[in-house]
């Protein structure tokens, strides 16, 4: 006998995307790397040590190259006094750093529990067909490159589909359709909220910590103020003694 109490729900599965080995040229041309020791002196400064500066330095180099090449790594690894395999390591840890030549914008769909629940499976699958293109390629134009990402904090909009890691909140297959089909038009496209946006290799570099976006001046919307307050009304109702708190 069933339990009509319960619910079934069946989410897709994650997309394939093997991750290739990290290739490209072996080398900058002297211009490029003077003009890239130039900017790491900047970063790695700011560093009691070296080493500490490895993660932004690869956002430097990726923001030359458009995702991290063998000349990338070997860059990064030169100016800190590391071998390649050290920084290769990190590179390769995380998601952030691509692979693989990455277009103008980087369109990643939520595809974790609540963004699937909400829709984001769907969104997914409707940007693939829109776009001809698998999670991790890239459109024959150059333009956006298609990705599923893991949860980016974000569940209060879901489902969320993100441009070069600026937020679009509450979407729908509809609402994403149109959102990338204005970006291969070249047309300005605002975020939800935060920084303006910009091209993949422009937001390489303001995470590298060269240059700032401009402020947008928001704050929280309604749904994160929504559970600050039911948390906040938790808290008091688990004094003890029955007071007031202060």
């Amino acid at each position: 006998m069933s339990n009509p109490s319960r619910v079934e729900l069946t989410l897709g599965s994650r997309p394939d995307e093997p991750g290739p080995p990290i290739g490209g040229p072996s080398s900058y041309p002297p211009a490029v790397t003077a003009r890239l020791a130039a900017d790491a002196a900047v970063i790695i400064a700011r560093y009691p040590q070296p080493r500490s500066a490895l993660l932004p330095l690869l956002h430097l180099v990726q923001s030359q190259d458009g995702y991290l090449t063998a000349a990338g790594i070997a860059f990064c690894a030169d100016q800190l006094g590391l071998t390649a395999a050290e920084a290769t390591a990190v590179a390769t840890f995380y998601s952030m750093y691509r692979r693989a030549p990455t277009g103008d914008y980087l369109v990643g769909v939520c595809t974790n529990t609540l963004c699937a629940i909400m829709g984001g499976d769907a969104i997914l699958d409707t940007l693939q067909n829109e776009l001809g293109v698998r999670p991790g390629q890239t459109t024959p134009d150059g333009n956006v490159t298609l990705e599923h990402i893991e949860c980016n904090a974000a569940c209060d909009y879901a489902p969320v589909v993100m441009v070069n890691w600026e937020f679009f909140d509450n979407q729908t297959p509809s609402s994403a359709t149109e959102l990338v089909a204005a970006l291969r038009k070249g047309e300005t496209v605002a975020p939800s909220r935060g920084a303006p946006l910009c091209t993949f290799r422009q937001t390489a570099r303001v995470l590298a910590g060269l240059g700032q976006p401009a402020p947008d001046g928001t704050g929280p919307g309604a749904p994160t103020l929504a559970g600050l307050r039911a948390v906040s009304g938790q808290s008091r109702s688990q004094k003890p003694g029955g007071q007031e708190p202060c």
